[in-house]
C-alpha cells in the first residue's frame, strides 16, 4: 500500500493515468528540470509565444501532461467542473471532505500556536545577525504547525517529516519508494491510534466525516492533507520573505506602514505561488478547445504563475486578489483562511522581532528546487543587526 505515484513525482497531485502527450510533433516541455527552475517566467513568455495557451509537458519523466499558460482558458476549465472534473475516475470527493473539516479549524487556537512555535525559532537566531529562514523558521514553523492541527504525536510527527524530506530529496525510484512506505507507515500508526482515542484534530474529523472509507484510502487522503499543509505553505512564507528582501520598494513600504504583509503575500501568490504547476483536471470525455485537442482523462495543469502574468490579463494589481494561486471555481483550495493565517502570522512575528532583514547573497545566488508543481526556494539567507529575543 503506497502513497499515489504522482505524489511522489508532482508534490500532492492526486494520482491518474499516464495518458499520452498532447498530440503534437513537439517534444514536452520538462517542468522538472534545474533549467525551467532557474528562470520559469521567461520560459512561460516564451511557451506562450510558440504554443498559445496549451503547451505539451513532462511533469517527471515518462509522465505527460498539458499546461495551460492562458488565464481565460484556465478560468474556464477551473469553473467546469462537468466537463474538467478533478479527481480521475474511481477515486470519490476528497475536495468536500477536506473543505469539511478545514472549515471547523478555530483560527484563534491557530494564532497561538503559530506564535508558540515562532517565538522560540526566532530566539534561536535573533543575537546571532545571520539566519536561513527557509530552514531555520518558514519549514520548522509550517511542521510544527501542521503536526499541532493533524493531531500527530511528536514522534509521529518527525517521522512524517523526515520521510517527506526524503521523499523531496529521492534521487531515484527506489528512495522515492522507500520513503513513501515510511510515510505510510507512519500515518498507519497514527490513524490507530486516533480510532483508539479519536481527539479534536483533523485526522479525528477526517475519519468521522468518512466512516465508509477503508484504511487505505484514508491513510491516502491524511497523506494528501499533510503534504499540501506543508511545503505550500512553507514556500509561500519563504517566497514573500524573499520579496521583502530584494524589492526595496515593499521593504520601505512595510517599514513605512504604507504596505501589509497582506500585501506582500498577495504580490507572491500573482509572480511566485508556491504551487506554480498544479489543480490537475481529468477530462471526462476527449475535448477541443479552440484548435487544441485534450485526450480523455489525461492530466490538465493550470499554470498558475504563467497564467496570473497572462499580458492580456494584467494591470494595477493594488487591491486585485483575482489571481489563481488557490484555483478558482468549486474545487478552489479549502484551505485558505488556514495558509494564511499561517503565513501572515508567520511573517508579522518575524518582522516586529527583526524588521532590518537582508538578503545575505546578491539575487543571482539564490537557488531554487526544481520540480514541475512548487516555486520553492533551496535556501534564503539572511543578516540583521543582531536583537534581543523576544
Amino acid at each position: 500500500m503506497g502513497v499515489p505515484r504522482l505524489i511522489t513525482s508532482c508534490s500532492f497531485m492526486p494520482s491518474g493515468p499516464r495518458a499520452a502527450a498532447p498530440r503534437r510533433d513537439d517534444e514536452p516541455v520538462r517542468l522538472h528540470s534545474a533549467e525551467f527552475a532557474a528562470d520559469p517566467h521567461r520560459a512561460y513568455r516564451e511557451l506562450r509565444e510558440k504554443y498559445g495557451s496549451f503547451v505539451p509537458v513532462e511533469i517527471s519523466d515518462g509522465v505527460r501532461a498539458t499546461l495551460v499558460v492562458g488565464y481565460r482558458d484556465a478560468l474556464q476549465i477551473l469553473t467546469d467542473e462537468a466537463r474538467f472534473p478533478a479527481e480521475p475516475a474511481g477515486h470519490g470527493d476528497r475536495h468536500t471532505a477536506y473543505a469539511d473539516c478545514l472549515a471547523r479549524v478555530d483560527l484563534f487556537a491557530l494564532r497561538r500556536a503559530v506564535e508558540q512555535i515562532a517565538v522560540p525559532l526566532i530566539n534561536r537566531f535573533c543575537r546571532t545577525g545571520e539566519a536561513e529562514l527557509l530552514g531555520d523558521y518558514a519549514i520548522p514553523l509550517t511542521v510544527g504547525v501542521v503536526d499541532i492541527m493533524l493531531g500527530l504525536s511528536p514522534l509521529d510527527g518527525e517521522a512524517a517529516h523526515t520521510a517527506t524530506s526524503q521523499l523531496r530529496d529521492a534521487q531515484d525510484a527506489t528512495t522515492a519508494e522507500r520513503a513513501e512506505r515510511r510515510l505510510t507507515a507512519t500515518f498507519a500508526d497514527t490513524l490507530a491510534a486516533k480510532r483508539e482515542q479519536p481527539e479534536g484534530d483533523l485526522i479525528s474529523r477526517l475519519m468521522d466525516s468518512s466512516p465508509d472509507l477503508d484504511d487505505a484510502e484514508l491513510i491516502r487522503r491524511i497523506t494528501t492533507l499533510y503534504l499540501a499543509a506543508t511545503e505550500p505553505t512553507w514556500n509561500l512564507i519563504a517566497n514573500t520573505l524573499l520579496l521583502m528582501t530584494t524589492d526595496d520598494g515593499f521593504r520601505g513600504g512595510l517599514l513605512g506602514g504604507v504596505l501589509t504583509v497582506r500585501d506582500a503575500v498577495e504580490e507572491v501568490l500573482f509572480t511566485d505561488p508556491p504551487l506554480a504547476n498544479h489543480c490537475p483536471r481529468y477530462p471526462r470525455q476527449p475535448q477541443i478547445i479552440g484548435e487544441t485537442f485534450l485526450p480523455e482523462q489525461q492530466p490538465v495543469l493550470i499554470g498558475l504563475a504563467a497564467c496570473n502574468n497572462d499580458p492580456a490579463v494584467t494591470g494595477d494589481r493594488t487591491g486585485n486578489r483575482s489571481h489563481l494561486a488557490w484555483g478558482a471555481g468549486p474545487r478552489a483550495c479549502p484551505a485558505v483562511p488556514v495558509a494564511t493565517m499561517i503565513a501572515h502570522e508567520a511573517l508579522e512575528l518575524l518582522l516586529d522581532a527583526i524588521p532590518e532583514l537582508r538578503r545575505a547573497v546578491p539575487i543571482e545566488e539564490i537557488g531554487w528546487r526544481p520540480g514541475a508543481p512548487h516555486r520553492a526556494l533551496a535556501a534564503l539567507p539572511v543578516t540583521f543587526p543582531p536583537c534581543a529575543p523576544l
